[in-house]
């Protein structure tokens, strides 16, 4: 753990049992062109689906507030909050909850705050997104701290005990942070603000139709602090193939360095899919777990989705969901991306 102060942080791992699971309520039909008509039947579906185990706090911007508390009334596990904001990736624009334990063993709750500004500055406007986080905090009625840092949520990826994994496009460039924050700055300031005392930067490249700069939560995700899953591909043919091979040699590489030792599994992307002529980022990294023993995975209709479930339940002691992604994905993100946890003090 890190040492902050009297204090130490740790930046839990999504394994962990949450005290909530947070969301935002889709509103800007620019997310899905064409397809957007499907995506609150959706939302409805996930959201309900999550409340089956875990709370749901549900951020509403304030044109659909009163159509949520509407739809989800009576629903004990399910709270609207009305936020304004710009989109639904809350992962990437929430706030970092934080463990901090004092030297009497205490824990409190932190939401570290980073700057964000849509993936560098791809999508205007953001200024309700970037703003949300501080909300969300006063809503969890936690301390909240603001960082300088530009990084999204997705671009981080945590054990629980220390060790992150990310991608350096995410963080280094020059449309999110100033040259003076390079990998030894950010080592300090994530050491300080989140409990990070290995960072993996995985630097082989990305998913066709990611619009992220390359966000490891597509890439390579903790089942645990002994397992690692990487995503490939065995097919030869398709343009990622390369770069994908070499993310899993990387890991694989600092796996068996880092202490203690990590086992990495390579684990298949569906077919490669296009909506409109325009690729879309399918991976099974994606999931979102539910505490220890719940997952949900996102699903694309295809034979690999069979595999990827037989190969997580292997590796984990989880119960496996599949939830259908095939119209969400158009927005260019899945499960994860969506959805931002709240640890239990």
């Amino acid at each position: 753990m890190t040492r902050h102060g009297r204090m130490h942080r740790r930046r839990p791992a999504d394994w962990e049992t949450p005290a909530a699971i947070w969301l935002a309520w889709p509103h800007d039909g620019k997310t899905w062109p064409g397809r957007f008509e499907t995506i609150p039947g959706f939302y409805d579906s996930w959201v309900r689906r999550i409340a089956e185990s875990t709370p749901v706090r549900l951020i509403a911007d304030p044109s659909v507030a009163a159509q949520c508390e509407r739809r989800f009334r009576g629903q004990h596990q399910i709270e609207i909050f009305a936020i304004p904001t710009n989109d639904v990736w809350v992962r990437d624009f929430g706030p970092q909850f934080v463990l901090e334990t004092d030297d009497a063993g205490t824990d409190s709750l932190i939401a570290v705050d980073f700057r964000y500004n849509a993936w560098g500055g791809k999508y205007p406007p953001w200024d309700a997104d970037a703003a949300a986080a501080k909300q969300i905090a006063t809503c969890a009625d936690v301390r909240y701290q603001p960082s300088p840092l530009c990084v999204e949520g997705g671009a981080m990826e945590f054990d629980g005990t220390g060790r992150m994994l990310t991608t350096p496009p995410c963080l280094l460039d020059s449309a999110r942070n100033e040259a003076a924050w390079d990998k030894s700055k950010i080592a300090q300031h994530l050491h300080a603000t989140l409990g990070v005392t290995e960072i993996v930067w995985v630097d082989g490249g990305g998913l066709p139709g990611d619009d992220t700069d390359g966000h490891i939560d597509q890439l390579a995700r903790f089942l645990d602090p002994q397992n690692v899953i990487v995503a490939t591909t065995p097919d030869r043919d398709r343009a990622e193939y390369e770069s994908l091979r070499d993310n899993f040699r990387q890991v694989e590489l600092w796996a068996a360095s880092t202490s203690p030792t990590v086992n990495v599994h390579a684990i298949p992307l569906p077919p490669g899919r296009e909506i409109d002529g325009q690729a879309v980022p399918q991976s099974y990294c994606n999931f979102l777990r539910l505490g220890p023993d719940r997952m949900l995975v996102p699903g694309f209709d295809d034979t690999t989705d069979d595999v990827a479930v037989g190969m997580l339940s292997q590796w984990t002691q989880a119960n496996i969901e599949v939830v259908d992604c095939r119209d969400l994905v158009w927005g260019l993100g899945a499960l994860h991306c969506a959805s931002l946890e709240q640890p239990l003090l």
